[in-house]
């Protein structure tokens, strides 16, 4: 089987969005394995460091509907969901959609909603459907929420629980430009928004492909178990106060099948697991005392990495 199309299609994406966003390759390539994988993703970086104009490239890069929510502590679950509302016209109850009806939500400042509203989210993200009322609404493929939040500023916002955390399949650092990627920054927006002249790539109907095509790569046994030790290890640790679920470890194994795709082959090796690791595992960690930060988790995967033996290379493309 070929996942050609996949590797084009990720290449394609890089290069679409590099001209409105100055590097960033390996965010963008994150974010296309949550996208083939039906994940979803955490951004969470200080403002102004691009996390909404890259979600709004993606989207008008595949040709996604997009809908933005900015989360406030007044946004109410139906405000996302949308109502039953009576229609004096025709003299009866219509549900009038709301945002979550959409290809790529951008879920702005998702701290800031009540853990009410937050909840909302939890049955779309994991079953791709609605409840309203009693009736069930499903969405269409495919469904993505990038959510973003500021982590220095904690005024008047609701830290998500771990059940939440654990519907995402990333989370991910923006980081700031170098001073090349400064520069090159100032000079592209000097005359204009480039996202204005960005085309799209593709449409839907060579995501659902690609969905479709990447769970046929292969894992022999033993990298598979090599996985799986990865993820027990996080629950005997005593600076952890709560694991990785088994929601986490097939996480994991679906976005090391994409990487070891974008890497040119057709079956996942140790380094693929080792390279989806962190930006799969960290979150979900609820770590003891004052240790409950994103580069603690972080720095706990990568002892468990550097503890875990890595099997031989003989059975690792073994069918």
């Amino acid at each position: 089987m070929s996942y050609a199309p996949i590797n084009q299609l990720a290449e394609q994406l890089k290069a679409n969005i590099g001209k409105v966003i100055v590097g960033k390759e390996n965010v963008v390539e994150l974010l296309f394995i949550a996208l083939v994988t039906s994940g979803h993703v955490l951004l969470e970086d200080v403002p102004g460091t691009g996390k909404t104009l890259l979600a709004k490239s993606m989207a008008k890069s595949l040709q996604l509907q997009f809908r933005r929510v900015q989360f406030t502590p007044d946004l109410l679950p139906s405000d996302l969901t949308g109502i039953q509302f009576y229609n004096q016209k025709e003299g009866g109850f219509e549900f009038r959609p709301g945002p979550l009806f959409t290809n790529l939500l951008l879920a702005d400042e998702i701290n800031r909603a009540t853990p009410r509203t937050q909840s909302s989210l939890l049955e779309c993200m994991e079953e791709r459907q609605i409840s309203v009322e009693g009736e069930t609404k499903r969405l269409d493929k495919p469904f993505m929420v990038i959510a973003t939040q500021n982590p220095v500023e904690h005024q008047g916002t609701f830290p998500l629980p771990e059940a939440q955390l654990d519907r995402f399949l990333f989370k991910i650092e923006m980081g700031y430009p170098t001073t090349e990627e400064a520069v090159q920054i100032l000079k592209r927006f000097k005359e204009g928004d480039p996202l204005e002249q960005l085309e799209p790539i593709t449409g839907a109907e060579q995501i659902a492909e690609a969905q479709r095509l990447y769970s046929s790569v292969r894992i022999a046994d033993d990298v598979l178990l090599y996985l799986l030790q990865i993820v027990e290890q996080t629950r005997t640790r005593d600076d952890v106060l709560i694991g990785v679920s088994p929601r986490g470890s097939q996480a994991l194994l679906r976005a090391a099948q994409v990487h070891a795709i974008l890497r040119g082959r057709d079956f996942v090796t140790p380094d693929d697991v080792k390279a989806m690791a962190a930006p799969v595992l960290a979150h979900r960690l609820a770590l003891r005392g004052l240790q409950r930060t994103q580069h603690n988790a972080q720095q706990i995967i990568q002892d468990i990495i550097r503890q875990t033996a890595v099997p031989a290379e003989a059975g690792i493309a073994s069918r």
